[in-house]
C-alpha cells in the first residue's frame, strides 16, 4: 500500500464509492494517513490533494444525492481521523438533521452569518443569494459574510455586508482545512444569531458543527432538487423561500467600482483545472474575433502561475494589439470591469456568473464538465447567457459554434447598449 501512489488510491476509493456506495478501508486509512502525515509535507500535500481533488470534489460535482449520503459517510471518517474529538457516528446523526428543510420560526435576529462557499464562482452564483434573502428577511439585522477575503471583496460596496476573515486555503494541507471550522466557532457563538450554510467548504459541506442546530441553517445544495435540471442559482432561490418565506432572490455582486474602460472583457481561467480548456488556438481565434468588433477589450491576466503565463504568451502571438489592454489585480477589481462592459467571454469560471448576475450578454464555453446535471447546475442563465457545452474538445464545430454564439451575444449587446443611450438622454 505504501508504494501506490495518491492518485491510484484516490481512484480507487473513488471507483468503488461510484460502483457500490461504500469504499475499501485500507486505501481510505491509508490515504488519510498521508494527509496527516506531519513529517513529510510533500507526501501529506499530494495525499490531501488527491482527496479533495479525485474523491470529495467529484461526488460533489455528479449533483446525486445518493452521494451525498456517500459523502457524508466517508468524510465523517476522514473527520474523526483527522480530529479525535469528533466522533463519525455522531457527525452523521447530526447531519441527518440540519440537512433537512427547516423552516426559520421567527424571532429577534441580531446577526446573520452567512457562510462563504470559497469559490468566487460559487459565491456569486449562491452565497450572494443567501446574502440577498437575508438582507430581505432580516432589515435590521447585521448581515456577516465569513470566509476569505477576496471573496468579501466582491461585496465590498455593499454597506449592509460586514466581511469576517478566515482562511482556507484550497491548495492547504488536510488538518489546515479541517482547521477552519474551529474558527468558525469562535466567530459565530453568540445568543441572537443565525447562521446560512450554502454548502460551504469551511463546514466541509455542513459536516463540521459550528454552532448549536437551531441556529444553523443548512443548503445542501448537491442533493435539493433531486434530478431536476434547474440550475443552482434557481434551487438556492426556491430554498430560501421556503427557509425564511421571502420574495425571489437573484445573484448579485457589489465590488469597488473601477474607471471603466473596456466595452468587451474576456477570462481565459479555469481555476486551475486543465479539463476546462479547448486550447492555444481556439483562444488566439477568440481573442482574434472580438478585436474586429474595432472595441476596447480587457483580458484577465488570472493570479499567476501558468494562467498568466498563458495569457501572455496569447497576447505575444497576437503581437499585443493596441485594443488589447490587460488588468492585473485583485479579481473583484476584474468584477467591477465586467459589469461596467458591453459583453463577456470566457471559460466556465467566475466571470460567467459575475456578467449573468448584471444581465450582460455572454459566451461560456463549458468544457470539462462531470455529468450533464452538472452542466445544467452551473451554466449562467438568462435569455442572454450564451453556452457552448464541450463534451470533446477536438471536435472542429466547437471553434464554430463559439464564434456563432459571439455574432449573438455582441448583437445583443450593442442593441441594448443603444436602448440605455437612448434612454439616457
Amino acid at each position: 500500500m505504501a508504494s501506490i501512489p495518491a492518485n491510484e488510491l484516490a481512484q480507487e476509493i473513488l471507483d468503488a464509492c461510484l460502483r457500490y456506495g461504500t469504499w475499501p478501508a485500507r486505501p481510505l486509512d491509508a490515504l488519510i494517513e498521508r494527509a496527516l502525515d506531519d513529517e513529510d509535507e510533500f507526501r501529506a500535500r499530494a495525499a490531501t490533494r488527491a482527496l479533495f481533488g479525485i474523491v470529495v470534489e467529484r461526488l460533489a460535482d455528479l449533483f446525486e444525492p445518493s452521494l451525498c449520503d456517500v459523502y457524508a459517510r466517508l468524510f465523517s471518517h476522514v473527520i474523526s481521523r483527522a480530529l479525535r474529538d469528533y466522533d463519525a457516528k455522531e457527525l452523521l446523526l447530526r447531519y441527518g438533521r440540519v440537512r433537512q428543510l427547516r423552516r426559520f420560526p421567527g424571532g429577534d435576529v441580531r446577526r446573520v452569518f452567512v457562510l462563504s462557499r470559497v469559490t468566487l464562482g460559487a459565491d456569486v452564483a449562491v452565497t450572494s443569494m443567501a446574502l440577498a434573502a437575508a438582507k430581505q428577511r432580516f432589515p435590521e439585522a447585521e448581515i456577516l459574510l465569513v470566509g476569505p477575503e477576496k471573496n468579501a471583496e466582491m461585496f465590498a460596496d455593499d454597506p449592509r455586508i460586514t466581511p469576517i476573515a478566515v482562511m482556507y486555503g484550497r491548495s492547504s494541507l488536510l488538518r489546515e482545512r479541517l482547521a477552519a471550522a474551529a474558527e468558525l466557532q469562535v466567530a459565530v457563538d453568540e445568543q441572537g444569531a443565525i447562521v446560512i450554510d450554502p454548502d460551504s467548504r469551511l463546514t466541509q459541506l455542513g459536516l463540521i458543527p459550528i454552532c448549536d442546530d437551531s441556529r444553523y441553517f443548512f443548503f445542501e445544495s448537491r442533493g435539493f432538487g433531486g434530478e431536476l435540471n434547474a440550475s443552482l442559482s434557481t434551487l438556492t432561490s426556491e430554498w430560501l423561500r421556503e427557509v425564511f418565506n421571502i420574495e425571489s432572490v437573484e445573484p448579485y455582486v457589489a465590488p469597488p467600482k473601477q474607471k471603466s474602460f473596456a466595452e468587451i472583457t474576456v477570462s481565459l481561467g479555469v481555476g486551475e483545472n486543465p479539463d476546462k480548456l479547448v486550447g492555444d488556438h481556439f483562444e488566439q481565434v477568440v481573442v482574434s474575433a472580438l478585436l474586429q468588433f474595432a472595441r476596447p477589450i480587457l483580458l484577465d491576466r488570472g493570479p499567476g502561475g501558468e494562467e498568466t503565463a498563458r495569457v501572455d504568451r496569447l497576447v505575444d502571438r497576437l503581437r499585443a494589439p493596441p485594443l488589447l489592454n490587460l488588468h492585473d489585480g485583485s479579481y473583484a477589481s476584474f468584477a467591477s470591469h465586467i459589469l461596467q462592459s458591453r459583453l463577456y467571454v470566457g471559460y466556465d469560471s467566475a466571470g460567467q456568473h459575475v456578467a449573468a448576475a448584471c444581465h450582460l450578454p455572454l459566451v461560456s464555453v463549458f468544457a470539462g464538465y462531470a455529468c450533464e446535471r452538472m452542466l445544467s447546475r452551473w451554466r449562467p442563465s438568462g435569455s442572454t447567457s450564451h453556452v457552448i457545452a464541450v463534451s470533446d474538445r477536438t471536435d472542429s464545430t466547437v471553434l464554430d459554434q463559439t464564434l456563432g454564439a459571439i455574432a449573438e451575444a455582441a448583437e445583443e449587446a450593442w442593441v441594448i447598449s443603444k436602448g440605455r443611450m437612448s434612454t439616457s438622454t
